[in-house]
């Protein structure tokens, strides 16, 4: 049974409940014999007295999930640790349970931040009927955020368009992405990106797929383009090098669990 989001806690506590710990956008995880576990609410005793902002998430086979924040980190020794979730997307923890620790980062990180009604200042409390923080003075609304973003795969005869970002820790090429504009559909957002990033214009686009994207919270909305003219000129600001590869030459690239890694693998694919 897969993952299903739920709002309503469950009566009682069990043990065999899964938590999704955070501090400072790290996750709380145990060392386990092959590979690395999320902890259950019996491995938690001595980390109970600190743990904050709690939320439930819902249920993966049955069993509820939650989350919540870890206030205090001297406790985390011997078979846990802290680790960072971006790291975790390397194949180092099942693929399902690290999507369900993105839903959580990204719960953690709004509960954080809308602590304070945006209006009026006055605490927030949690809605009673959905996922949201209702402010009891003026009665603002918040839900969790969702930042639309796309990512683009650009096709130009047997190549594709690949670039290393200046944000990227390591040296892997990935497919271009950016933020979409209040007023911009996400095709116009896709040309302007290609064109203020690279330099390049593009046609054809057409849509692909989506993923969320926990970090922390956007939605990624996948396309494929065709080059239409242009010269690649980085613009130094996000793109530190970009270029044209064939599918048997490709840079190092991102883990298969993302969607750049989707679109490159179509590309290659359809070669």
């Amino acid at each position: 049974m897969p993952f299903t989001p739920d709002t309503t806690r469950p009566p009682n506590e069990s043990d065999e409940a899964l938590w999704f710990v955070f501090h400072q956008n790290r996750l709380l995880i145990q060392t386990g014999t092959n590979g690395y576990l999320v902890p259950r609410l019996r491995d938690l005793e001595k980390f109970q007295p600190f743990l904050i902002r709690k939320q439930i998430l819902g249920s993966l086979d049955e069993i509820p999930c939650y989350t919540a924040e870890l206030s205090n980190d001297n406790e985390v020794s011997g078979l846990f640790e802290l680790k960072d979730l971006r790291a975790l997307f390397f194949g180092q923890l099942e693929e399902e349970l690290v999507w369900i620790a993105g839903q959580a980062n990204q719960l953690v990180d709004w509960n954080r931040s809308h602590q304070f009604c945006g209006k009026c200042g006055r605490q927030t409390e949690d809605g009673q009927s959905e996922r949201a923080k209702v402010c009891p003075r003026c009665r603002l609304v918040n839900y969790p955020r969702v930042s639309p973003a796309v990512i683009v795969a650009v096709i130009r005869n047997n190549q594709i368009l690949l670039a290393n970002n200046i944000r990227f820790k390591s040296r892997y090429y990935s497919v271009l992405a950016g933020f979409v504009e209040p007023g911009e559909n996400l095709e116009e957002c896709v040309a302007r990106e290609i064109k203020e990033e690279v330099g390049i214009s593009v046609n054809n686009i057409r849509y692909f797929a989506s993923q969320p994207w926990p970090f922390p919270n956007s939605l990624m909305v996948a396309f494929l383009a065709d080059y239409a003219a242009g010269e690649i000129k980085t613009d130094n600001t996000e793109i530190k090098e970009a270029g044209w590869f064939t599918a048997d030459n490709l840079p190092s690239i991102p883990p298969r669990i993302t969607i750049a890694r989707q679109l490159i693998d179509w590309f290659v694919q359809n070669q």
